[in-house]
């Protein structure tokens, strides 16, 4: 019996859902990564949209959450009769302890929908203890099924004091969160009532695998603010990589996962360091993140690259030849670590007459065509997808217009970050043949 199956045998003893984790293991079923919110960093560092202020939730940053629940919304790209769960207190400083752990489906807000909250457990115990810098995987634990959309209500509660707390800033959906010193709620409980606060990122939480046919292959959408989603629409679903997951389980079906390894701020070859004690709004370099974000994540058969924008910008001040060496230190480790990876490359987006401060001059558009020249003509990827192509206006090589305007709060836009349109016409011009995994 292979260690898999094992864990699918306990799932069958703790869920009530017997039936369908016992269906899983006869199918011979693997994990596949479904959600992922990559870890960047401590909170508050980073670059949330929409964030509310959460200074009555979190009144010490380097306190953290104390004795309160968090209810995390996200929404699996794939569905699958059992799941596991991983969290992280990848940039904490101390010990933290979650308990009285559950999924369930999302009804509406902070409310689960009756009958499907299941209790989550660790090597067979209700409680998980993370020291710093650590992450850790829960048991496997039997889902409802569900139409596709549905998406997952993750409750749990800090024992205590956290500590600063590992997060994602830019979720771009709603979560829910009790008052400090509230507690644990009471066992599977589905009301709202206990979650007064809201905010637009995700804690602790950083990957959701399903049990899914071995053909089953993930997509991985590795890069910055552009694949992250800044300026789509908040609770939406709208970025990029969201149209691309939907038009190719259109095709493909369930065959397909696309999961989401943006960070706003990324760089590829920046910072130099990086650590709970000097945090970077833009989290860890992307060498730094790519064994957690791509090859440490299950059933991935193809990995799109969208980053170095940052790198040329005022923040990064990066060379274009540094981060052509970046790429190709990036695509090395992902062909050596993840046997037979198709490996994409995206050009990058206009940035030209950019409000934003660290972008949008004619020296940087200069690198970020000479970068593009590069990704295009080098040869270093399985394949190229032209997002510049799809998203420059010829007349004037920034933005075009219409992707421009705002999308998450309104306002007239950055031209850095497309809008809703913007992402919709991105996701549409992947050719699907270039991002399916290699047969």
């Amino acid at each position: 019996m292979t260690p898999l199956i094992r864990l699918f045998a306990a799932a069958v003893l703790l869920a009530p859902l017997a039936a369908q984790a016992q269906e899983a293991q006869d199918a011979g079923d693997r994990w596949v990564a479904s959600w992922t919110g990559s870890a960047q960093g401590p909170y508050p560092s980073g670059y949330a949209s929409a964030q509310p202020v959460l200074t009555f939730a979190f009144p010490s940053p380097a306190s953290g959450a104390h004795d309160q629940s968090f209810r995390l919304i996200v929404r699996p790209d794939l569905w699958g009769p059992v799941a596991r769960l991983r969290f992280s207190n990848a940039y904490g400083t101390q010990t933290v302890t979650l308990d009285a752990v559950h999924v369930g489906l999302q009804q509406t807000g902070a409310a689960v929908l009756p009958g499907t909250n299941r209790a989550v457990s660790f090597s067979g115990l209700p409680r998980l203890v993370i020291p710093p810098g650590q992450v850790a995987w829960s048991d496997p634990v039997a889902l409802d099924p569900a139409p596709a959309g549905a998406r997952l209500a993750v409750s749990f509660h800090v024992v205590g004091d956290s500590g600063p707390m590992t997060w994602h800033a830019k979720a771009l959906t709603t979560s829910y969160l009790s008052r400090p010193g509230a507690g644990a709620a009471p066992a599977g409980d589905d009301s709202e009532l206990g979650f007064p606060f809201t905010t637009t990122s995700w804690y602790f939480l950083d990957a959701i695998d399903v049990a899914a046919p071995p053909t089953t292959r993930a997509v991985v959408a590795f890069g910055d603010s552009i694949t992250d989603g800044t300026a789509s629409t908040l609770n939406g679903d709208d970025r990029w990589p969201d149209v691309l997951a939907r038009r190719l389980h259109a095709v493909v079906g369930d065959r397909v996962s696309v999961v989401n390894e943006g960070i706003g701020g990324n760089q590829v070859v920046g910072p130099a360091a990086y650590g709970p004690d000097h945090p970077f709004p833009g989290g860890p370099a992307a060498l730094q993140r790519l064994d957690r974000d791509a090859l440490a994540l299950s059933g991935v058969g193809t990995v799109i690259v969208l980053e170095g924008i940052n790198d040329l910008g005022t923040q990064g001040n990066a060379t274009p030849e540094a981060v052509e060496g970046g790429l190709k230190q990036l695509v090395a480790r992902l062909r050596a670590g993840i046997p037979g990876v198709r490996v994409v490359g995206a050009t990058l987006t206009p940035a030209l007459g950019s409000s934003n401060p660290a972008h949008g001059s004619a020296a940087e558009d200069a690198m970020r065509q000479a970068l593009n020249t590069f990704i295009r003509d080098s040869g270093l990827f399985d394949a190229v997808v032209d997002f510049d192509a799809t998203t420059r206006d010829p007349a004037s090589g920034s933005l075009r217009p219409e992707f421009v305007p705002e999308s998450t709060t309104g306002g007239p836009g950055d031209k850095l970050h497309p809008n809703r349109a913007g992402y919709a016409a991105m996701g549409a011009s992947v050719p699907l043949a270039v991002v399916l995994p290699k047969p």
